[in-house]
């Protein structure tokens, strides 16, 4: 099997953060998005991948991948001149497809689920596609399965307005060529683009066997603020081990799991984990509180900060409390007045700002 993994997009729903780099490679427990999805890949033995990037963030994207190539995987880019939808997304991959059965695994998304059996199966399955379900709270964000009793799919429904169930469609499929003829039979949604969910739909239509799987453990799109601090948390709890590489002075305390990186120092503060703290940063007079993920060559003095990500460089001082905050790289935030406030915050990178 092949795999095609989309990371293009423009990433509206986090700006300003994406304005200056791919929403892909933002870090979730100090490590980008993107590679997640790799490991999982890697791990269900897929070793040719095609990547979809798009012109404004592809240079970002292949270093990244390339520079971080620990998976045993041969990388193709592809470039998606506009975002016109994850069907199109396919048929632009066609020629590094060809006749391949495929995952296609959007690389914004987190699953806490192995996808090897799967991709083990499905090529000899008599199945053309298989999808993975998830119930959810607000499935008319999403695209939404309707299952009959003995739970073949009837129907498939693109962020509908009253949805027939609460089943979204999770942000990974499995298709075998058929889906090509599938995409040249519809037509682009009200929003310009030839959804996926769609494509779907219509292999149903021509009789091509469709089956799914419910996702028994968490997933995960961080396309927004919340939803990437809910996947920081997430990943700490199932993957953050006690770890010290840097150093600890005697009035400084720990509790629970904290992954310190070399070249760090903790200077009398207290980090109550789940946290992961990157190299060459120094905390001192500081309260890290849980699900904290802080990058590598931070500052962070007097400040009291729980459940946030923090990228590399930033610099923050004399804040009261900061929580449920998002900041990009080489962010500096300071206080400016005597008043006790609590913020939460999303910034972009390189941003100044007193509070």
């Amino acid at each position: 099997m092949k795999a095609l993994v989309l990371a293009g997009g423009k990433g509206t729903r986090l700006k300003p953060l994406t304005h200056t780099g791919a929403k892909q490679l933002v870090p979730v427990a100090n490590r980008p998005i993107l590679f997640y999805v790799m490991e999982n890949l890697s791990k269900a033995e897929i070793r040719e991948v095609g990547v979809i990037v798009a012109p404004e963030t592809k240079d970002e994207i292949i270093s990244a991948l390339e520079s971080g190539n620990t998976w045993n995987i041969s990388f193709t880019f592809i470039e998606q001149a506009e975002p016109k939808g994850l069907a199109h997304a396919v048929l632009t991959a066609k020629e590094f497809l060809g006749d391949s059965p495929f995952v296609m695994y959007l690389g914004d998304n987190l699953i806490g689920q192995d996808i090897t059996s799967v991709c083990s199966e499905f090529p000899g399955s008599d199945s053309d596609s298989v999808i993975f379900l998830k119930e959810v709270e607000h499935p008319e964000q999403f695209g939404v399965a309707r299952l009959a009793d003995d739970g073949h799919i009837l129907e498939l429904v693109e962020k509908p307005k009253n949805p027939p169930s609460n089943l979204a469609l999770v942000g990974i499929y499995f298709f075998k060529p058929s889906i090509f003829d599938a995409i040249a039979r519809i037509k682009p949604s009200g929003r310009g683009e030839l959804e996926i969910t769609d494509a779907i739909q219509e292999l149903i239509n021509m009789d091509h066997k469709v089956t799914s799987q419910k996702v028994g453990g968490w997933w995960l799109d961080t396309g927004k603020k919340d939803d990437l601090l809910a996947a920081n948390m997430t990943v700490l709890d199932t993957c953050c081990e006690y770890q010290i590489r840097g150093h600890i002075d005697d009035k400084s305390t720990l509790e629970g799991r904290v992954d310190l990186g070399e070249g760090s120092k903790i200077i009398n503060s207290k980090i109550r984990g789940p946290v992961v703290i990157g190299t060459g940063t120094t905390i001192k007079d500081t309260f890290i509180g849980p699900y904290s993920s802080i990058g590598d060559n931070a500052v962070i003095e007097k400040t009291v900060l729980q459940h946030s990500v923090i990228l590399d460089g930033c610099t923050i001082k004399d804040i009261d409390r900061l929580e449920e905050t998002l900041c990009g790289r080489r962010v500096t935030i300071r206080r400016h007045d005597d008043n006790y406030r609590s913020y939460k915050l999303l910034l972009g990178d390189d941003s100044s700002i007193e509070l």
